[in-house]
Formats: C-alpha cells, sequence, structure tokens
C-alpha cells in the first residue's frame, strides 16, 4: 500500500513524486516508456526559469528525475491497464502488477495529434515543432510553415511574425475555424500568408528540413515550399482513455479538476497536459504536479489513515 500513486512520468508527475517524498510520503510514480513525457523529446528548453542559457530537454528530466528519487518517490516502468477510482482505496493494475493507494494523481499528458507524414517524427526537434511558445525563438529570422486553421494555429502564426521575416499559415479548408478576433489580427499581419485549400504532401530534409511539398485540394496542384520549420498545431490527444467514464471530462477528453487540481472523485487528482486548462507549458506542469501533491497529502491527513 502506498500513500500516493501517481501514474505518468512527465514533468507533473515527476514534480508530484519530488513533493510527496519530500513530504514523507510513500510516493510511486508509473511511466509506461520513459520519464519526461514531451519534455524528454525537446532539443532545447529555454523558457523555464533559472536556466538563462537554456537546457536540453533529457538533460532536465534527468536532473528531476535524480531528484524526485532523491526524496524517495519510487519509479517502475510499467503500462498502466485499468484503474479503480472508487472507494477509499484507489487501485492500478498495469500489465505486471496490482497497486493500490490513498490517493491517486493522473498525470498521463496529452500527445499532440500528428499528420502522419513520412520524417514527421525524425525531423521532430530538427525542424518540426508541435509548440510554437516552446520552440519559436529557434527560429528567429527564418522562414516558416503554420499548419492548422484553429485558435491555436493562428495564435502561432502570430506568435511566429514577432520575429519570423514570413510566416505561412497552411489551412486545409477556405476558412480559418478561430475565433473572429484572431483571425482579424492574422488577415492583418504582412507578415503571415495564408494558403488555404491546402493540404501538407511531404516533408524534406533528411537531418533537419529543408522544406515541404503542399497540395491543392481543389486543383490538384502541388507545389514546394521552402521553409526551415514546421509547426504542427491540429490538434492535441489527452492520455485520458483509462479513465474515461471514471472522473468527469469535458467533451476533448481532457480531465476537469478545480484549482486544487481535485477531480469529481474524492482522492483523485490530476495535473499536467492531461488536465483542462489554458496554457501547456513545463512550468504549468510542474506547478500541477507540487499543488497535486500538496492536495493529496491534504487529503490523506484529513482522512486520519
Amino acid at each position: 500500500m502506498y500513500d500516493i500513486i501517481i501514474i505518468g512520468g512527465g514533468v507533473a508527475g515527476l514534480t508530484a513524486g519530488l513533493y510527496a517524498g519530500r513530504g514523507g510520503f510513500k510516493a510511486l510514480i508509473i511511466e509506461k516508456m520513459f520519464t519526461g513525457g514531451q519534455a524528454a523529446t525537446t532539443y532545447e528548453i529555454d523558457n523555464y526559469p533559472g536556466f538563462d542559457e537554456g537546457i536540453g530537454g533529457p538533460d532536465l528530466i534527468m536532473k528531476m528525475e535524480k531528484q524526485a528519487r532523491k526524496f524517495g518517490a519510487e519509479i517502475v516502468y510499467e503500462s498502466v491497464v485499468d484503474v479503480d477510482v472508487e472507494g477509499i482505496k484507489k487501485t492500478v493494475k498495469t500489465e505486471k502488477n496490482i497497486y493500490q493507494a490513498k490517493a491517486l494523481i493522473l498525470a498521463m499528458g496529452a500527445n499532440p495529434r500528428e499528420l502522419g507524414l513520412d520524417k514527421e517524427r525524425k525531423l521532430r526537434g530538427a525542424g518540426i515543432s508541435y509548440c510554437a511558445t516552446c520552440d519559436g525563438a529557434f527560429f528567429r529570422d527564418k522562414t516558416v510553415a503554420v499548419v492548422g486553421g484553429g485558435d491555436t494555429a493562428v495564435e502561432d502564426a502570430l506568435f511566429l511574425a514577432r520575429f519570423c521575416p514570413k510566416v505561412y499559415l497552411i489551412h486545409r479548408r477556405d476558412s480559418l475555424r478561430a475565433v473572429k478576433v484572431l483571425q482579424d489580427a492574422v488577415l492583418s499581419n504582412h507578415k503571415v500568408k495564408i494558403i488555404w485549400d491546402t493540404t501538407v504532401e511531404e516533408i524534406l530534409g533528411e537531418d533537419t528540413l529543408k522544406g515541404i511539398r503542399i497540395k491543392n485540394v481543389k486543383t490538384g496542384e502541388v507545389r514546394q515550399l521552402d521553409v526551415e520549420g514546421l509547426f504542427i498545431a491540429v490538434g492535441v490527444v489527452p492520455n485520458s482513455d483509462i479513465v474515461k467514464g471514471k472522473v468527469e471530462t469535458n467533451q476533448a477528453g481532457y480531465i476537469i479538476t478545480d484549482e486544487n487540481m481535485q477531480t469529481n472523485k474524492f482522492g483523485v487528482f490530476a495535473a499536467g497536459d492531461i488536465r483542462e486548462k489554458p496554457l501547456r507549458q513545463i512550468v504549468t506542469a510542474a506547478a500541477d504536479g507540487a499543488i497535486a501533491a500538496y492536495a493529496a497529502e491534504r487529503y490523506i491527513n484529513e482522512n486520519r489513515w
């Protein structure tokens, strides 16, 4: 029996493990692949406080993991197949074991929706990004493209236009889905060129992005765009399948919590990108993890385990 089980070893999960362990609670982090989540695949991070010259994603995660272990958090690498959030004891079943805890923190994260193209994963971090606010500054004075037509895509295009001379916004339809205020802003920005009715058909380059091949879905015309950065903003998918129907989620599948990371189930908390929230960044994931651990500790103490 653990005090707190944390599902997910990303930034939120590692921070929760750190705070729980440092608070004297027996904590277990269950991660199916490798710690760090999306942050571990980010080439360089320069917007996390305390690293004025930036830090590589794997290096930052290694430090976080080491710190969580230092304060007693256990980490196992197993795939969770089911959870039971009812009753006093919370049960987590993996492919290998069954674990129980007094409190449960859900920190499974979310993954960006991919285009599904060859070389997309290979060149992630080498010209391809799913987060303009994370990586945009690395493309200063370069020509880039954004794929998508919703709020995030338009916001990304406007953000990139601050320091890129030209930003292509590629959308498969003939009208944007973003809110009107964002549409007005992007349509009036001379640095942003919108390419309507178009999809990305091919990613060019071997070690780094050299360009993309695009296709007009109405005319069938195919042409090449010479860009050094491709920002994909076609949606994000929360990893919440194992708890759907067990805790409250919104229509997109993000777990709904209050400001203390509490879900609609007592003793069950959520933190990081899996949670319904306005900003998904490393710094907000860390904050969520700290709050979730603190709230879980209070829950355990107040219920006099």
